[in-house]
């Protein structure tokens, strides 16, 4: 585990924001880091570059909605910038303006790679992010899965609760997780080939015996080859794309850090959403709710509620207003059309009070049959999440839901232990109060985290900074007070990142 504080910062940047399509409530902590490297952005209306005209809105027929959470490591730069930019150079590119807009995704995350490399302010820069990112259309969610984890939270996931320890974006389907992402591992054999054709190797689970992430925007250290593109680099920044038909069924779509999903199962966060909603409460309290209870009483938890936290609800309105949508799921909630939350996790009790339940266990399984079936080639498509939902790929070979099968090679250099917490200690924590949050915003923060680009009307777009860590992983269950979580710890080095 990496650094952390002595007390965690608990205050909170948060927002909400809605139009007639879709609303929204974002929230973003750094808790026990010593530093915050999440960013995050919000922007309702997405405009479309023209050359006379500068950014013109969208009609109501063609506006977009964008929200994106990137997790940086090795430093802040990195996912600052592309919490101030992606959404700017995706609407630049000539795929946007032609409405192909998967293609748009994957150029745009390229030329927000380019672009950092030639500015002069980044020559030095060591950084990088992850990326999850949605685009919303009247019709449909366009999911970046640029997501990542390591050996050690992969080994430590809780399979029967789903924790994965990556960025995710899911969506509540009338109580049900749908995941809309998936994870590129340095040692899938489709991102392991293309390391190796590149040049370099994957050892312990990381790139290079270094980075345990196999695709990233930055870790330019990892793109310095010239004869080959920047799909074929040994880290590269180009994204596979989901898309998704939105039904009738759909309530709402999370994005969040893995300061989220180290915690918390997909279906056990739909499930507290759900219950926050029921209860009128905003969707950006509903984030500062989660964080709370994610966030550890102690920096003794071998990581897990440790790390910053970002989280975005985005509310599918449908044709409905935001009353109306509140209204459809409270009803939905009191005739049981669906799992959610017991009620007394719309009453929460303050940071680092964590409420554990046991989730329904009701979430869509992903189709984990296709995973090892061909995906590749420039017109790569495979239907696999069912319900209108498809996934998009231009990576040759690439797993696409490997969460069962382990490299064995690689358990075998994991020594799993035991922590037990101080059982003493830990109630004197939380016999203390914790600072309560009651929806802090931004116009409660500096007038630096307020700043808000004039080509981003209307919208919220914030980028934090945190410290680079090496987290390891618990089960997070309902247990005994007396037993003993289970953790697992891999050896650290201080050259190695996230």
């Amino acid at each position: 585990m990496g650094q952390t504080l002595s007390e965690p910062v608990v205050e909170k940047i948060s927002d909400d924001g809605q139009d007639d399509r879709v609303a929204f409530g974002v929230s973003a902590m750094q808790g026990w880091r010593i530093s915050m490297e999440d960013a995050h952005a919000a922007v309702l209306d997405l405009q479309v570059e023209d050359a006379e005209k500068g950014f013109v809105a969208a009609g109501p027929e063609d506006r977009l909605s964008f929200f994106g959470v990137y997790d940086g490591h090795g430093g802040d730069k990195v996912a600052l910038f592309a919490g101030d930019n992606i959404h700017k150079i995706l609407a630049k590119q000539e795929a946007f303006k032609n409405k192909d807009f998967e293609q748009a995704l994957k150029d745009g995350f390229l030329a927000t790679d380019r672009a950092i490399l030639s500015d002069p302010k980044y020559e030095e820069e060591v950084s990088g992010c992850t990326a999850s990112v949605g685009l919303i259309s009247k019709t449909t969610i366009y999911v970046v899965s640029s997501i990542f984890r390591s050996l050690q939270e992969e080994l430590s996931v809780n399979k029967s609760q789903g924790n994965a320890g990556d960025s995710r974006s899911v969506l509540g389907v009338k109580g049900r997780a749908k995941p809309l992402s998936y994870d590129h591992k340095p040692q899938n054999e489709g991102e392991k080939a293309r390391i190796c054709a590149a040049g370099g190797f994957v050892d312990f689970g990381r790139v290079n015996g270094n980075l345990a992430l196999s695709r990233a925007i930055g870790d330019f250290e990892f793109k310095k080859s010239a004869e080959l593109s920047p799909e074929q680099q040994i880290v590269t920044a180009f994204p596979d794309v989901i898309a998704h038909t939105i039904t009738d069924d759909d309530e709402f779509l999370v994005i969040a850090c893995d300061g989220i999903w180290d915690c918390q199962s997909s279906q056990a966060v739909v499930e507290f959403v759900r219950r926050g909603i029921a209860a009128k409460q905003e969707l950006s309290k509903i984030s500062e709710n989660m964080m709370d209870n994610c966030l550890a009483s102690n920096s003794e938890t071998g990581g897990v509620g440790c790390d910053n936290m970002t989280m975005i609800v985005i509310a599918l309105l449908r044709g409905k207003s935001k009353d109306e949508w509140y209204k459809e799921i409270g009803d939905r909630v009191a005739k049981g059309d669906g799992p959610c939350a017991p009620p007394e996790y719309a009453e929460f009790r303050g940071p680092g009070m964590r409420q554990n339940f046991e989730d329904s266990g009701d979430d869509y399984d992903l189709d984990v049959n296709q995973r090892n079936r061909g995906v590749g080639g420039r017109s790569g498509r495979i239907i696999l999440l069912g319900d209108g939902t498809e996934v998009l790929t231009d990576s040759d070979e690439t797993e696409m839901f490997d969460h069962e099968e382990e490299d064995k090679d690689l358990a075998s250099q994991v020594n799993k232990g035991q922590t037990k917490l101080d059982d003493e200690s830990r109630a004197g924590r939380e016999e203390t109060p914790g600072p309560e949050s009651h929806g802090t915003s931004e116009r409660q923060q500096t007038p630096e985290s307020m700043e808000q680009n004039p080509f981003d009307t209307p919208s919220s777009t914030t980028s934090e900074k945190s410290d680079i860590t090496e987290t390891t992983k618990a089960d997070i269950k309902v247990i005994p007070e007396s037993a003993l979580p289970e953790k697992l710890v891999t050896p650290a080095t201080n050259q190695n990142k996230k």
